[in-house]
Formats: C-alpha cells, structure tokens, sequence
C-alpha cells in the first residue's frame, strides 16, 4: 500500500498541510474535504489512487486542522481566498493543472475553482453537492425568506461567537453525533426534531443521539482525530466558509456555465441529505458541456467517501481513466 506522506507548504500567504501519496510523476489529483471534516476524510481514496500510479494531494484547507487558520476576518473564507490557495498549491508542486474532486463545501470550492480559474482545472469530480445555476437573488437573504423563524444550521452559522461557542465546548460530542445524523445508518433512523424555532435552538438541538457502538464506517479513533484537529483550528474558519455565501455568489455569479468546459463528473449517496436542498440540479449539471453524468451509491449519507470507500474509489477511477 502506498504510503501517506505529510508536509506544510508555503500558498502565498497562508501555509497549507497536505497529505499526499502516490508518485510525483503520476498524473495530480487534489482531493478538497467539507464540513466538519479534514484530509483525513480521503485516507481510503488517497492510498487506492496512489497504488494507481495518481500523484493525489489532499490538503487542509485553510481555516482547518494544521492549515493557517486566520482569524477575525470572516472574508478570508471567501471563494477568492480559497480557489487562490488551491491555485498555490499547483504552484508548489510545479503543476499547470489538476483533476480536482471536492465534498460538501470541497465541492463548492471546487465548482468555484471552475468558474473562476477554469485554465488551471484539467476535469471535475464533485461529491454531494451538485452544480447549480446561481439563484437571482443573494442566497442567505433567500434563506431567511424561506425558513422565517424556523432554525436553519447555514443561517444559525452566520452571526459569529455562538456557534463557535457551541461547536468548541466538546468537538468530539458534535462531531459523533452530526456525523451520525447525516450518515446513511442515521437517515435511517429518521431525522432529529422536528421543525424548531430560529432563536433559542442550537444545531445539536436538532441531531440524533449517537448509539454507543458507532457505524462500522466511523471508529472512535476517527472521531479522535478529527476532534483533535478542531481542538487546534478551532471553528471559527470552517463555520466562516457559510458566512461567504452572498460573497461568493456576486463574486461569480455572472460567470456562465459554459465556463465549466471541462470534463466533470459527480456522486451522491442515495441517502444524502443535502439531495433534497437542491432543485433542477440534475438539468443544470446536464447542462455542463462535457458532464459525464452521476452515480448515485445505495444506502450512503452524506459521507459517501468514508461510507462507501470501494464503490467511491470504483467511480473515481472510472472517471479518471476516461480522462486519457
């Protein structure tokens, strides 16, 4: 098996951790984690690839784990910052472009890695959440129209210190129980409580207790190593990446989709719950001029990755071989 490797790397300003495996000669993959997750969610995919003669990158981004994590500044979490940091790490290594595969918020910095540095992005390959066109109207303002005084996690992130506050005081705890909660073994179980109101209501008012005996997918130790990554980031910059929403949405909302002409592709469990927040999103990624089209993994959450590590290897090595 193909060894991880681990280093931190200079990105103009800040300094990013990058686990990387594979041969320097092979092919670059760089793999871009989400909420609340790390490189650490792609360790099934970094060693598979790496045996596969990819040279894969899978780096903290900024704001999480070893990674710079500014503070103060909630636009340092911006799309500008982010694409920009993911444009210096291809520096770093000496790369003109990469295959770039993102989950979660990985995935929309990826999607924006397309849009906004579409010469630096050989193909797509994005998990749980889709393309989309670009709303009409600024997305948090659309947010408070539709939930009103009901909580809503994106909307309970935006005023900065309570969710901090919530999230610091055990990572470990949140962390077992919201990755259990949007796991395909939770979405079983059905959702937390039920609709609640906006003021008073912590997000992990509205999550399921984790069992005892987590899914097979998750051991203890993994939640240690998460836990201690957010014990040293703190959560100040991941929760700041939903604080850029309408920042990121003017930044590149006049930018056509056509501009995403290269090769991309995308995965979704069939029990993700970010599935249900996204309409037309099958018309719109159809729309991509060379979408090579969806795979959907039976009985997976939203941590497909880690869930269902051989089915979501399986499709990526597809995806990469029709690359050549």
């Amino acid at each position: 098996m193909a060894e991880i490797a681990h280093e931190i790397v200079e990105v103009g300003e800040i300094e990013l951790h990058v686990a990387s495996c594979g041969p320097v000669d092979g092919q670059p993959v760089l793999l871009c984690h989400g909420f609340p997750e790390s490189w650490y969610s792609w360790r099934h995919q970094l060693t598979s690839l790496g045996d596969g003669g990819y040279r894969v990158l899978a780096p903290d981004l900024r704001g999480y784990g070893e990674s710079s994590c500014p503070k103060g500044d909630v636009a340092e979490y911006g799309s500008d910052r982010v694409t920009g940091d993911l444009c210096g790490l291809l520096d770093h290594y000496g790369y003109d472009r990469g295959v770039f595969v993102g989950h979660d918020w990985g995935a929309l910095a990826v999607w924006e890695m397309g849009k906004l540095h579409p010469h630096r992005v050989a193909a797509i390959y994005n998990m749980s959440v889709p393309f989309a066109e670009p709303p009409a109207s600024p997305p948090i303002e659309r947010l408070d129209a539709i939930f009103a005084d009901t909580f809503f996690y994106i909307l309970y992130f935006q005023p900065v210190g309570p969710a901090e506050a919530e999230l610091e005081s055990d990572p470990a705890a949140f962390l077992r129980r919201f990755f259990y909660s949007a796991g395909g073994e939770g979405r079983l179980v059905g959702p937390g409580m039920g609709p609640a109101p906006r003021d008073g209501t912590r997000l992990q008012d509205t999550l399921l207790e984790a069992p005892a005996q987590l899914p097979s997918w998750l051991t203890e130790h993994d939640v240690e190593v998460y836990a201690d990554a957010f014990s040293k980031s703190g959560f100040f910059g991941p929760l700041s990446y939903y604080r850029n929403l309408d920042a990121n949405w003017r930044r590149s909302r006049r930018i056509p989709s056509s501009t995403l002409s290269m090769p991309t592709g995308f995965l979704t469990g069939s029990l993700d719950p970010v599935k249900g927040m996204f309409r037309n999103a099958d018309l719109a990624m159809a729309a991509l001029p060379d979408f090579r089209g969806t795979t959907e993994v039976p009985g997976a959450g939203h941590w497909v990755q880690q869930e269902r590590p051989h089915e979501v290897t399986a499709a990526l090595v597809g995806f990469l071989a029709s690359l050549r």
